[in-house]
């Protein structure tokens, strides 16, 4: 399961709504230094802006708080990549609570707790006498338009950056038993070698970084929303240190050449815990593996 896209959740008081509901949405009265902004005219302004770059909307939600100060939302977009689309995140408040803001990417994840997650951010600005809404969103749609291109760039460099077995199965014992992922419980360790070894969708059968973090956000999708937006912007970090990294050093290149051993694997992973001996192995090696971390 390819885990790209957006994802609105509202669990603090929100309500989900429709986009034409956002007009009965009442504008607070602007004071000297603060300038209320219409949620609809906001996603109205936004749109048009998109349509002019020939990008179109196929999917959009919605939430607002019970007050209707704050709004919240996620739109994904006609332009993508095979297997996912590109999206935009928005959100606005008319109660100096947070600044009207869009993020952008591949994996987009906005909450009513005030999480606003994406690959870049082309939006920040205060609700001042200063903005100009659609100058302002013409600039950041000009970003987000540039800002795909370079996105584009970096899957496809993840699709052509291959990995040994070895390579794969050191960085997922990495993430979980090193920690290198926080938070990302232990358990799941077998989840994400069963979605990169066994995937369920042909389009990530080939051993790639891009398979990897998949198999990756695929196991942590039995997570709840917000745990699972905390583990997957970790695990970003985590796999943006490998691919294009010219001061990363990986077992072996990716030709296939490496031949990471278990002696290799007992320097690497020194330290676990009982849970970690709880982990099914998949195959002998990991077996040998899980063996020599139990004794």
């Amino acid at each position: 399961m390819n885990d790209v896209g957006s994802t609105l959740v509202a669990h603090c008081g929100a309500r989900k709504v429709t986009r034409e509901e956002l007009k009965e949405v009442p504008i607070p009265d602007a004071t000297r230094t603060h300038v209320p902004l219409s949620h609809y005219e906001i996603v109205h302004v936004l749109e048009e802006s998109l349509s002019f770059r020939h990008l179109s909307v196929v999917r959009d939600e919605y939430a607002v708080s019970a007050d209707g100060m704050k709004m919240f939302g996620v739109m994904d977009l006609n332009n993508g990549f095979e297997g996912g689309r590109f999206s935009i995140g928005l959100r606005n408040s008319n109660d100096k609570s947070m600044r009207l803001a869009l993020t952008a990417g591949y994996r987009v994840f906005v909450c009513d707790n005030m999480a606003f997650s994406g690959d870049f951010t082309p939006l920040l600005h205060k609700h001042t006498r200063n903005l100009e809404l659609i100058d302002s969103i013409s600039v950041a749609v000009d970003r987000i338009q540039r800002g795909f291109d370079s996105l584009q760039k970096r899957i496809d460099s993840m699709r052509d950056f291959a990995l040994t077995d070895n390579d794969a199965r050191l960085f997922i014992y990495r993430a979980f038993l090193e920690r290198a992922v926080r938070g990302a419980p232990r358990s799941l360790m077998s989840a994400v070698h069963d979605h990169y070894f066994s995937p369920i969708e042909k389009a990530f059968t080939p051993r790639t970084m891009w398979s990897l973090s998949n198999a990756f956000t695929s196991a942590f999708k039995t997570l709840a929303p917000t745990k699972q937006f905390e583990v997957t912007a970790r695990l970003g970090s985590y796999l943006s240190l490998i691919p294009g990294n010219v001061n990363l050093q990986l077992m072996g290149d990716a030709s296939g050449n490496s031949d990471l051993g278990i002696e290799d694997l007992d320097e690497e992973l020194q330290e676990t815990n009982a849970e970690s001996r709880l982990v099914e192995p998949a195959d002998d090696f990991t077996a040998e593996v899980a063996r020599r971390l139990a004794a």
